[in-house]
C-alpha cells in the first residue's frame, strides 16, 4: 500500500505505478494506493520486481512528491522436486572389490531457494540395489556394500537412487534416477582342463608342421585375463610334437615336428600345461594359475610309398661311353608291414631326350645315347619308384650324372693373330707371342708344346721358341726381308697337349712383311705402296688428289650454270613471240580412255573436293580451240568446273605454266566451250579469240599470243 502525507482522503491525489511488471503483473488503486498482484508469481522464473510509484494532483496532473522506488521480493515455497540432470548413469567397478570401494557420485538439483527454509536441502537414498551397494545421503557417493562380488556369478546391476528435498522429511518432493553398474573382470580364475586325458589318432603319413589335434583348457575370465599359454612338459615323445595357442579360440594346437613311422613306434604319451599369461598378484594366494593334462597319440598305419636309400644320387661316366653301359643304380624299398615289390622309371619331363634308361626291376641306370662332355657336362633328372601293390604311391629322387672328359680334341691357337715383320728385322727378333686353347677339359698341370712342322724347319726364315709355359714366340732367322721379293710368309706350327692319348694340330700363321722406320715402327704394309714412284711422298699424293677433286667440282658447277642460264632465257624472254608458244599435242582418249584418269571421280563432285592434288604438266605443243555443240545441260558439273577454275586462278603457289585438266564430261554453257577438234563445226580461220581475255590470269599468255597473231594476219584488212 502506498500513501502520501498530502492525501487528505478527499480524492485530490492520484497514485501511479511503473517499472517491472507494472500493469501486467501488478496493478495499483489510483485512489487508495493499494497494490495488487493480478497473476500467479514464480520465484524460479523471477525472484524480485523493481517498481516506481508517484502521487500526482488529480486536477493539475503535477507531482505532489518525488517519484519513489521500491522492490517486491517473491517469497519461495517448496514447489520444485530435485532432478538428476545427468541421469541415467553408467558405472563400473572391478569384481572382488572390498566393501566401500568407490563406484560413482550422483548429484540432484532443486530449483527452490536454498537460502529460505529446507525447500532445496536434498537427501539421497537407494530404493533398489541393496544389499550390494550403498549411497552417502549428503554427497550422493555410491560404494560397494558386499565383499567379493564375482563377475562370473553376476555381471550387471541396476541401482535406483532417490533424491528428496525438505531434508527427507515427510511432505518433501522427490526425484529418482537409474545407475547401471558393471563388474569388470580381474584374473581371479585359473585355466582348467575339462578332462585329464586327451586321446588323438594321427596317420603316420602326416606332414611335418601340420596340425594333428586340438585340446582346450577353460578359463571363465574375460579378455586378456582369459589368454592361455600351452606348453609340452618334457618327457616321453614330447620332442616329436609342438603346441601353440589359437589366439581366437584359446585352444592348444598340437603340431608335428618330426615324421611319424608306425613301424618304428605306434604310440606317444606326453603332458601339456596350460597357464595364464597375465597374472594378478592379489590372487596368488588362491593357488597356481595353471593346469596339466595328459595327451595320448596313437599312430595309424598307412600304406606309404617306397623310400630311397639316399636323398640324392651322384654318378660319373666318361664321354663316348658305348650305348647300354651301366653307370650306376638306385635302390628303394617298401617299409610297410606287407612289403611290396618296387618298380623304377625315369621322369620323362626331366630327361626329354632320353639319354639314359633304367631297369624297372633292378634300378640300374645305363646310357641310351653317346654323351659329349663339350656339349653337356652334367645331366640332372629324376627317378620315380612306385609300389607294385599300389602304383599310385610313388616317391622321387634326384640323380646327377657328371660326364668325364676324354682327350679327343687337339689344342689350337687361341686367337687368330695378325703377325708382321719389318723389312729391316734382325735375326733372333721375337715378332709374335702365341698361346693355345683346348676344347677338352684341361686337367691340372696341362702343358702345351710348340714346334715347327718338319717341312718348315729347314727353311731359313722363321723359327718357334717354346717358352715351356703354354706360350711360344715366333723369331726371325735372317737379316732383313723384302716385300718386293715376297710379301707374305706362311708358317706351320705344330701344337701338342700332354693328356692321354696325345692330340696335336698344325696351325698356320700368316706373316706379312711391312716397311718400318729405324725404331721398328710399322709405316706401311700395303702392296700398292711397293709400286709408288721413288721420291714421291704421301703428302704430295694427297695434294694431287685434292687438286683433281677441285677441278671436277669446278667443271660440274660450270655445266650447271650453263643449263640454268639457258632455261632462264627460254622462260623470261618476251621479244620473240615464238619463244613463248607452248604446243599442246596430247589429246585425251575420250570416254573410252579409262587409264589416264578416274572417270568416276568427275561424276562425284564430293570426291573431287577431298582430293585436290593438281596434276600439272608442262605442255609441248599448242592446239587451237574449236567450237563444239553444247552438250546436255548439267549444273553440277558446270558448278564444279567453275569452282576449280576459280581456285586455279587465285592460287599463287601454282607453277608458272598452264595446268592441263582433263574432264570426262563437257558441260553446257561453258565459256571456253569445247577444246577438242572432234566434231568441230568451224575452222581455225573462223575463230575469235577475244574470249580468252575473260578466262582470268591463267589464260593471259594465250590471249596475248592469239591476239597478236590475229592483228598481224595479212589476209585481214584493217
Amino acid at each position: 500500500k502506498l500513501h502520501s502525507d498530502l492525501d487528505k482522503g478527499v480524492g485530490t491525489v492520484k497514485y501511479t505505478l511503473s517499472g517491472d511488471g507494472a500493469g501486467t503483473v501488478f496493478t495499483i488503486d489510483e485512489t487508495t494506493g493499494d497494490i495488487h498482484a493480478i497473476r500467479s508469481l514464480d520465484r524460479e522464473e523471477k525472484p524480485f520486481y523493481t517498481l516506481r510509484a508517484q502521487a500526482v494532483d488529480v486536477d493539475t496532473k503535477k507531482p505532489l512528491e518525488p517519484e519513489s522506488e521500491f522492490i517486491i521480493k517473491v517469497q519461495d515455497i517448496n514447489d520444485n522436486e530435485p532432478k538428476f540432470l545427468d541421469g541415467p548413469y553408467v558405472a563400473s567397478v572391478p569384481e572382488m572389490s572390498p566393501v566401500g570401494a568407490y563406484v560413482l557420485q550422483v548429484k540432484a538439483t532443486d530449483a527452490d531457494d536454498p537460502t529460505y527454509g529446507n525447500s532445496a536441502r536434498v537427501v539421497y537414498s537407494i530404493l533398489q540395489g541393496q544389499p550390494y551397494f550403498s549411497i552417502d545421503p549428503k554427497t550422493g557417493v555410491i560404494r560397494t556394500a558386499l565383499p567379493n562380488m564375482d563377475r562370473e556369478v553376476k555381471e550387471q546391476y541396476q541401482v535406483l537412487i532417490q533424491a528428496k528435498d525438505m531434508g527427507g522429511q515427510l511432505g518433501g518432493l522427490a526425484g529418482t534416477t537409474t545407475v547401471n553398474i558393471t563388474l569388470t573382470d580381474v584374473n581371479d580364475n585359473p585355466p582348467r582342463f575339462p578332462k585329464s586325458i586327451f586321446h588323438l589318432k594321427v596317420p603316420e603319413t602326416s606332414h611335418v608342421g601340420s596340425a594333428i589335434g586340438r585340446i582346450r583348457a577353460v578359463d571363465p575370465d574375460f579378455g586378456k585375463n582369459a589368454e592361455i599359454e600351452y606348453n609340452i612338459v618334457p618327457g616321453d615323445g614330447g620332442n616329436l610334437f609342438d603346441i601353440t595357442t589359437d589366439e581366437y579360440t584359446q585352444e592348444g594346437v598340437i603340431k608335428l615336428k618330426k615324421p611319424l613311422d608306425f613301424e618304428t613306434k605306434k604310440a606317444y604319451t606326453f603332458k601339456v600345461e596350460a597357464s595364464n599369461l597375465h597374472l594378478d598378484h592379489r590372487f596368488h594366494s588362491v593357488g597356481p594359475f595353471k593346469d596339466t593334462a595328459t595327451v595320448k597319440i596313437n599312430v595309424l598305419d598307412m600304406d606309404e610309398p617306397p623310400v630311397f636309400s639316399k636323398p640324392m644320387y651322384t654318378m660319373e661316366v666318361y664321354e663316348d661311353t658305348p650305348v647300354g653301359t651301366i653307370i650306376g643304380a638306385v635302390t628303394a624299398q617298401d617299409l610297410d608291414a606287407g612289403s611290396s615289390s618296387v618298380r623304377y622309371f625315369i621322369d620323362w619331363k626331366s630327361d626329354v631326350d632320353s639319354y639314359f634308361t633304367i631297369d624297372a626291376t633292378e634300378g640300374t641306370i645305363a646310357t641310351n645315347e653317346l654323351l659329349d662332355r663339350e656339349s653337356t657336362a652334367q645331366y640332372n633328372f629324376s627317378i620315380i619308384a612306385s609300389k607294385v601293390s599300389n602304383p599310385l604311391l610313388t616317391s622321387k629322387v634326384n640323380v646327377i650324372i657328371n660326364v668325364l672328359d676324354v682327350n679327343e680334341f687337339p689344342p689350337e691357337i687361341s686367337v687368330p693373330y695378325e703377325t708382321s715383320v719389318c723389312e729391316n728385322a734382325k735375326p733372333g727378333q721375337v715378332i709374335q707371342t702365341i698361346t693355345a686353347a683346348d676344347k677338352d677339359l684341361s686337367p691340372a698341370g696341362q702343358r702345351f708344346s710348340f714346334k715347327l712342322s718338319s717341312e718348315a724347319s729347314n727353311k731359313p726364315n722363321f723359327t718357334v721358341h717354346d717358352y715351356r709355359n703354354n706360350t711360344a714366340g715366333i723369331e726371325t732367322r735372317r737379316n732383313g726381308y723384302s716385300r718386293r721379293q715376297q710379301e707374305l710368309y706362311f708358317l706351320p706350327v705344330v701344337i701338342e697337349d700332354s693328356s692321354y692319348p696325345v692330340q696335336s694340330s698344325t696351325n698356320t700363321l700368316t706373316i706379312r712383311v711391312c716397311r718400318c722406320d729405324s725404331d721398328g715402327t710399322i709405316q706401311s704394309c700395303n702392296v700398292e705402296a711397293i709400286f709408288l714412284p721413288v721420291g714421291l711422298s704421301t703428302g704430295a699424293l694427297i695434294a694431287i688428289l685434292l687438286c683433281i677433286v677441285i677441278l671436277l667440282v669446278i667443271v660440274v658447277l660450270y655445266v650447271a650454270l650453263r643449263r640454268q642460264k639457258k632455261k632462264d632465257t627460254l622462260m623470261t624472254s618476251k621479244e620473240d613471240i615464238r619463244d613463248n608458244v607452248i604446243h599442246y599435242d596430247d589429246e585425251g582418249g575420250g570416254e573410252e580412255d579409262t587409264q589416264a584418269f578416274d572417270i568416276g571421280a568427275l561424276r562425284n563432285p564430293k570426291v573431287i573436293e577431298d582430293n585436290k592434288i593438281r596434276r600439272d604438266i608442262k605442255p609441248d605443243t599448242l592446239r587451237f580451240p574449236r567450237h563444239r555443240a553444247p552438250a546436255e545441260d548439267n549444273t553440277d558439273i558446270r558448278d564444279f568446273i567453275n569452282q576449280r577454275l576459280q581456285e586455279n586462278d587465285v592460287d599463287p603457289s601454282a607453277p608458272p605454266y598452264d595446268s592441263l585438266a582433263t574432264y570426262a564430261y563437257e558441260g553446257n554453257g561453258s565459256v571456253a566451250e569445247s577444246l577438242s577438234s572432234i566434231d568441230s563445226l568451224t575452222t581455225e580461220a573462223d575463230q575469235d579469240y577475244d574470249y580468252l581475255s575473260d578466262w582470268g590470269p591463267r589464260f593471259k599468255i594465250l590471249a596475248d599470243m592469239f591476239g597478236e597473231e590475229e592483228s598481224y594476219n595479212p589476209d585481214k584488212v584493217t
